[in-house]
């Protein structure tokens, strides 16, 4: 393969509408633009949490994609900008045995949000279509099964007035293997590298067959999935919550300025505690 070629993908997306290979940006992007325009993104997350709550909206985002795309990354970025009150990240660890009992999407359902809430999930019901079909954690008819339901599953959540936004982070084999070595280097990231990670590294091909077939049977009209490029993160997150941000008709419900009232005034009989009495923390530096 040439440099100038496009490394393949992790399934269909690669061509544009003529059916010509996109090439991607050779440049990341640069760090002070960035911070320029996420700081402006973040300011228009603030007024859409406050039109989420006043008007009692509820809005559920998946974000789904390959291992080290950079999804917890554009999910930290949404979720500085907003109160952890009206946004809730919903990561679930492996089922227990009883929650491989119940009916699949059960455990999800107990994290949708009430009015006036958003929840990002960190991986999603799609896990059956992905890691649990790819590692043989469900069988062929659980797989089957889910394939057929999760788009009715969908629809219901949409009938209840659910606003589902779905994501996929696509990164190129190159790029996901690069971050890997990264995280692998660095003590503070390599918790991020779980045994399913570094399986997926030997069966990319299988998971890339797994992903076309989920887009083939649950990207629909009233519940699409919609792609975002991650092999620059900084580009990844913007265009992520640029798209986002359109997803809702909101307006600016920014409070306006308020005139703070005055401290109030010591009591000149009441007389606290020596300082020295107190435990502090001590200064490193």
């Amino acid at each position: 393969m040439s440099m100038d070629q496009e490394p393949e993908r992790d399934g269909a997306g690669n061509d544009d509408k003529n059916g010509k290979r996109r090439k991607r940006a050779k440049r990341k992007l640069d760090v002070r633009v960035y911070e320029k325009e996420l700081l402006r993104l973040q300011t228009e997350l603030v007024k859409l949490a406050a039109w989420v709550k006043g008007k009692g909206l509820k809005v559920v985002v998946l974000f789904e994609g390959r291992d080290a795309a950079g999804k917890g990354g554009a999910i930290k970025r949404i979720t500085e900008a907003i109160s952890p009150r009206l946004c809730q990240v919903v990561a679930l660890a492996a089922p227990t045995e009883r929650e491989k009992t119940q009916w699949y999407f059960q455990r999800y359902v107990a994290h949708l949000p009430a009015a006036g809430e958003i929840a990002l999930f960190d991986r999603s019901w799609y896990n059956r279509a992905g890691v649990e079909h790819v590692m043989g954690f469900c069988t062929d008819e659980e797989y089957e099964e889910f394939l057929r339901t999760a788009p009715e599953f969908e629809r219901m959540l949409i009938r209840s007035g659910i606003i589902l936004v779905k994501y996929w982070f696509s990164v190129s084999d190159e790029e996901q293997e690069r971050r890997f070595q990264a995280r692998n280097k660095n003590p503070i990231k390599r918790w991020k590298l779980s045994p399913m990670d570094l399986e997926s590294r030997k069966r990319w091909f299988d998971y890339s067959r797994a992903k076309d077939e989920m887009f083939k049977r649950t990207d629909l009209d009233d519940s699409p999935w919609y792609m975002v490029e991650a092999d620059d993160k900084r580009r990844a997150r913007l265009n992520c919550i640029a798209h986002f941000l359109k997803q809702i008709d909101y307006h600016d419900l920014t409070p306006i300025e308020i005139t703070l009232p005055d401290p109030q005034e010591p009591d000149p009989a009441y007389v606290r505690p020596p300082i020295e009495s107190m435990r502090f923390v001590p200064n490193v530096r």
